[in-house]
Order: structure tokens, then sequence, then C-alpha cells
């Protein structure tokens, strides 16, 4: 039986309250990874394995959690990495959690299959905070991608996240058995029978948030404003021959910081480093792609050891808490990327449960640096962890 979660506390509450809410295919294909999903739980295990070192009577009456992500002042170093659909799990999703991150200081990033164009998620932004970071994959469709660059630049982004771990969509099991990975009656109709059984998000979301759209490929895409046209049409645009070359080609046409997620190998971090990247993002793609890959946690270590003093290192995966977030940079991350946190939060609680959310890891990540004697987020690294494997 499902907690009372009248005040949710964690990210986990927040994933029950998502659960209640959504049919049954959107909080799998949130909540699910490829394969038996080995991976996915190590990504939260290898995390809560990491033990830290606790010191007493250290001045932190004056702890500091800004930093800086990508150039970007922030008030601790995270930002909200991007998600697909995500105007699916709330209405007009992007353009509540664009609002949200800004309130708390946090970068919000755009997944160009996102259901809310990039135009409409500036216009949401507050007055005066900084423009989203763009994401973007390498698409067969070389000018749809130079157009979906040139319009982000257009619209005043100056980070774009790049995903380079996608020649091909991840063999996720629970889309399979929920119906999204067939077409027909039988699946449709087991998707109806799931949406039925949440009316609220039939009001909420399928009626009042229209139009349901990827917003970021109306352009693009023929029939765009179709669902199956515009899964038909990216399944075709997954490029399995993309190789560094093409990372070259794009550096040369994207004028601002270029960001590159889905490195899980040192090797690879320094070929991204050579191409000309700001920055990359250790990443298995949230254990969706291969199961039995690392947590990125797990690979942080050797890959910051390798190119951190080269470029900047992010993560994402398996991040659920500011604990977590201290404990990666512990171990050689400039900052982090949250996915499935953020919009379990939305889901569950719109654009307050996001603030909320924001707000309780924003006293979790206080709380760490404070009882283990650290004020500034530059002192963060290996002596606040007891020694022995993460």
């Amino acid at each position: 039986m499902l907690p009372d979660l009248s005040y949710p506390a964690t990210a986990g509450d927040w994933r029950a309250r998502a659960r209640r809410r959504l049919p049954r295919f959107l909080f799998d294909y949130l909540d699910g990874g490829a394969g038996a999903e080995q991976t996915l739980a190590a990504s939260v295990r290898d995390f809560a394995a990491i033990r830290l070192r606790q010191r007493v009577l250290v001045d932190v009456g004056a702890v500091d959690t800004r930093a800086q992500l990508a150039g970007q002042d922030c008030a601790m170093p995270l930002a909200l990495g991007p998600i697909g659909l995500a105007g699916m799990m709330a209405r007009r999703g992007e353009a509540q959690a664009v609002r949200a991150a800004s309130s708390a200081g946090a970068p919000f990033t755009l997944s160009t299959v996102g259901i809310c164009a990039l135009d409409e998620v500036c216009a949401a932004a507050p007055a005066g905070s900084p423009p989203p970071w763009f994401q973007l994959y390498m698409l067969r469709d070389r000018s749809a991608v130079r157009a979906l660059l040139d319009k982000a630049w257009q619209l005043g982004c100056r980070t774009l996240v790049f995903t380079v771990d996608l020649p091909a969509t991840g063999q996720r099991l629970r889309d399979v058995r929920n119906g999204l990975a067939h077409s027909g009656a039988r699946a449709a109709a087991l998707r109806a029978t799931q949406v039925l059984a949440r009316p609220g998000w039939v009001w909420d979301v399928a009626l009042r948030g229209k139009p349901l759209t990827f917003g970021c490929l109306t352009e693009q895409v023929p029939g765009g404003r179709d669902l199956n046209a515009f899964k038909a049409w990216v399944d075709a645009q997954f490029d399995p021959t993309v190789t560094w070359s093409d990372i070259a080609w794009l550096r040369q046409h994207w004028r601002g910081r270029l960001l590159l997620k889905g490195i899980l190998d040192a090797q690879d971090a320094r070929a991204a480093v050579d191409a000309g990247a700001d920055g990359i993002v250790v990443s298995n793609h949230g254990g969706r792609q291969l199961d039995g890959v690392p947590s990125t946690i797990a690979a942080l270590p050797a890959i910051a050891a390798a190119v951190g003093g080269q470029t900047e290192v992010l993560l994402d995966g398996g991040v659920r808490s500011g604990t977590d977030v201290f404990k990666a940079l512990a171990l050689g991350a400039r900052g982090v990327l949250i996915g499935r946190a953020w919009i379990w939060a939305l889901a569950g609680g719109g654009e307050a449960g996001l603030r909320e959310l924001l707000a309780t890891w924003q006293r979790e990540f206080t709380l760490a640096m404070m009882l283990t004697g650290t004020t500034r987020v530059a002192d963060i690294g290996a002596a606040q962890l007891e020694p022995g494997p993460a």
C-alpha cells in the first residue's frame, strides 16, 4: 500500500504520486529502462553505497552553494535535463518546468521531442532569467538539424546539449508490454483503457493541455502534428552512421557552448575534448539504452581523472537527492543534470511540486556541505568521502 503523500518529502514520494496520476504507459515510459533494468537499478544502488565523511566543530555559518554550469550562474550545481514528452505528463509541462527551474536558479533543458515549442518555453521563462538550454540528436536530415540550431540561436539559446548515445532506441520492455512499441487496434485499445483509468489526467492534460504536438519539430516533420507520423519519422531519422566527424561538423555550425551527453568511457571523453566540446555529460541515458553498462556514478571517477582538467564534466543518472548531488561532485563532477526526479514531481504536483522538490534538494545539498565541514562548492572533493570504493 502506498504511503500517505499529503506532504511528499522525497523524489520517491513524487514518483508514487506520478504513478497514481498518469496512465500506465506514460508512467512506465518515464520510469522504465532497457532490458531487465539492471543498469537502471545500479544507477540508484551505486549512489547509495557511497559514504560521506562527517566532520564537526567546523565554522559552517556561511555555506555558499552557488556554482556555474556551462557559464551560467546557478543556485546549486544542478540543471534540469531533457525529458521527451514532458508536456504529456503535466499540462504544458515544459513551460511549467522552466518557470520552476528559473525560480530555483537552475538551468532548464528543452528536449527536441518535447511537447511545447522552444518559443513557448522561452516566453514562459520569467523576465530576466537566462534562456533555456536546448537538446538535440544527430538526424539523418542534416537540413533539419541546421534549422533547429538556427531557431535555437535566434531565440537566445547559447548552450546545446547534444545526445550521442542514440544510434537506435534501446529495447524498453515496459513500452513493449504497454503497446507503445506496437501499432494497430489492439495496442490502441490497451492504451485507451489505461487513459480512461486516469480521468484527472484526461481533463488536465489531454483536454486542457492541447495542442499535444511535438512543438520543436512541427516545421521539420511531415505530418508533425500527428503522433504516429512523428514516430515513423523519428524512427527513420536516428542515424547509426554518425561518427566523430559529424560532431566536428556540428561544432562548425554551433557558435555557443556544446555539451555532449551520453559519454560513459574515458576514451570517448578524450575524443569529445578533441572534437571541440565545451563539456560532457557522463550518462547512460537513464539506463534506457544498453542494459548491463555501468552506472554513471561508477563510470565518473575514471572520466573525471581523464578529462576533468580540460573540460566541464557533468553527470546524470540515479541522482535522487541533494545529497546525491554532493556525492557526484565529490567524485569529480562539476554538476549534475536530473531527469526522472523532476518529471515525477511535475507529473505529481505540477509547477508547485517541482518547486518544492528543488527547494528540498537545495536544503539537502546545503546540509551535506555543512555536515562535511564544507563551505564552498569548489572545495567538494575526495576529502569529503570515506575511503574505499564508491
